[in-house]
């Protein structure tokens, strides 16, 4: 299994990836399979947003959802209300998560641990119920309807489900390279002191609010390009798409991939998706052949897919570091004594 693990890892493997992902509609069984995709990729947008604050800085954002619902009605409502056009109103969406996302952080990321989790599940709960019940800006369970689809200035149709897909693996394809960028960057390493612990980012000389906060903004964005295209896929929004559920979903699909890792969200997020929506036709049953295999999943890779993977191959390493060192060991005395001979 690690072996097939790791060959998934390697660059050649990703670019098989990337390469099976554009192929997929032509691939697909039918359109619907092409939907689910492209559906599995915008949640994965978002949960590499939560991969930012969670997995990055160690903040776990329990709002995370309701951002993603804030990015949705942003749009809807600029494109049905307000006239405006989707592109326009997708770069508002992003804008208004981002100035809402700093706000909060401001106030909330002066908490630590478990105080910072319950202050945004109560962030989540407000952000709820202003969808649900502000009926004069977000038409309450009524939802918003007739929201623009994107437009590809005469070239492109985003109304048929292919092109959508191509448009969000687009988004998902920069996502996950400014991710893998910037995890190698100073600001990511940052990140990852805080994560190990607040005293030894001080130490450190990071200024810890203004990192969280920057962590958190992102992470909201990241959101927000979610919920924005979801609006543009489905073109219609509901309160029910601020549920909590969907925030709790989103760490499931973090915490199966990877917390904390390149590829993982992608690969929880998909695989996810996929099984529910292969034991859709057993209806209330789903669940309870999926729970049992998540427990499995949760036992025999704590770190995730990925994360598991990464720490089997650090202890392999390891392991094999004493006997390389040997073999080198002996490859030198060998050379010597020839040496000696040959003296």
């Amino acid at each position: 299994m690690f072996k097939f693990a790791s060959l998934l890892m390697t660059p050649a493997a990703k670019y098989l990836m990337l390469a099976f992902a554009v192929l997929f509609p032509l691939v697909a069984a039918n359109e619907y399979q092409v939907y689910v995709m492209a559906t599995a990729f915008v949640w994965a947008i978002a949960v590499y947003g939560l991969n930012i604050i969670t997995g990055f800085c160690g903040q776990l954002n329990l709002a995370h959802g309701g951002f993603f619902a804030i990015g949705a009605y942003t749009l809807g409502l600029l494109t049905a209300d307000y006239g405006w056009s989707f592109w326009p109103a997708f770069v508002g969406a992003l804008v208004m998560t981002a100035v809402l996302g700093f706000l909060v952080g401001i106030v909330s990321l002066r908490l630590k641990e478990h105080y910072f989790a319950i202050f945004t599940l109560c962030v989540g709960f407000i952000i709820y119920l202003l969808i649900d019940k502000w009926e004069e800006l977000t038409h309450g369970a009524i939802g918003v309807r007739d929201i623009d689809a994107p437009y590809g200035f005469g070239l492109v149709d985003f109304t048929e489900t292919t092109p959508f897909y191509y448009l969000v693996l687009a988004f998902l394809v920069f996502a996950i390279w400014f991710m893998g960028r910037l995890s190698k960057s100073l600001l990511g390493r940052t990140f990852i002191a805080i994560r190990n612990g607040d005293e030894l980012a001080q130490s450190l000389g990071i200024n810890l609010m203004r990192n969280k906060v920057l962590a958190f903004v992102l992470s909201t964005t990241y959101a927000g390009l979610a919920g924005a295209l979801y609006a543009g896929m489905v073109r219609f929004i509901g309160p029910d798409a601020a549920n909590i559920q969907h925030t709790f979903d989103m760490i499931t699909y973090l915490l199966v991939g990877g917390i904390g890792t390149i590829m993982g969200p992608l690969l929880g997020t998909v695989g996810i998706v996929w099984i529910t929506q292969s034991l859709q036709f057993l209806e209330e049953y789903r669940m309870i052949i999926f729970g049992p295999l998540l427990v499995l999943l949760v036992i025999f890779f704590p770190r995730g897919i990925t994360g598991s993977f990464l720490t089997w191959m650090h202890r392999k390493s390891q392991a094999l570091a004493p006997a390389k060192k040997r073999q080198e060991r002996k490859v030198d005395t060998a050379q010597n004594r020839e040496a000696e001979s040959n003296a």
